[in-house]
């Protein structure tokens, strides 16, 4: 969508917020996917490939209900996205020949906080729900809880590998 002197209708502002979100999961997919093979601890690298099958569920539901909406997946948007997920691996945290503790840590703080976006938008398409029948497509219910559930488990383990990070 190009910017315009005109005020964007709901519709669009609504579009925009939709393509907002699913920029944010094709990152944390790749995200979730990079870190599943490369947590130190291999739980962790169990447990992160099997929250990436649900991480891409939900990104599955978001595209599903946009269609149905009508909003048009802006791929140029997804696609920057995609890139700077790649730029963010450069970041050393403390070496530069192998993977630091802190990455692990930094992984997981970041795929949290995406989770907890990704609940934002649930709750708020909840409201939506009342008044627009097409919102239905998806189940609410299932994605709020299950985002609490992740929201959870990479808290514990984000804490877990913290640990590494006391003196």
């Amino acid at each position: 969508m190009l910017l315009s002197t005109s005020n964007p209708s709901p519709d669009e502002l609504l579009g925009i917020y939709l393509n907002d979100h699913l920029t944010g999961a094709s990152v944390g997919v790749e995200l979730i996917r990079r870190s599943a093979k490369g947590q130190l601890a291999a739980h962790r690298r169990t447990e992160l490939s099997r929250l990436a099958a649900e991480v891409e569920q939900d990104r599955a539901s978001l595209v599903s209900l946009m269609k149905t909406l009508g909003a048009p997946v802006q791929k140029h948007r997804v696609a920057a996205g995609w890139a700077v997920e790649k730029l963010g691996r450069l970041k050393p945290n403390g070496t530069w020949v192998h993977r630091s503790p802190l990455s692990d840590v930094i992984e997981l703080e970041s795929l949290r906080l995406g989770v907890e976006g990704k609940l934002c938008l649930w709750r708020l398409l909840r409201q939506f729900a009342d008044t627009d029948t097409r919102i239905s497509i998806v189940d609410l219910d299932d994605l709020e809880e299950r985002a609490v559930g992740q929201i959870e488990t990479l808290e514990a383990m984000r804490l877990e590998a913290g640990e590494a990070l006391r003196a």
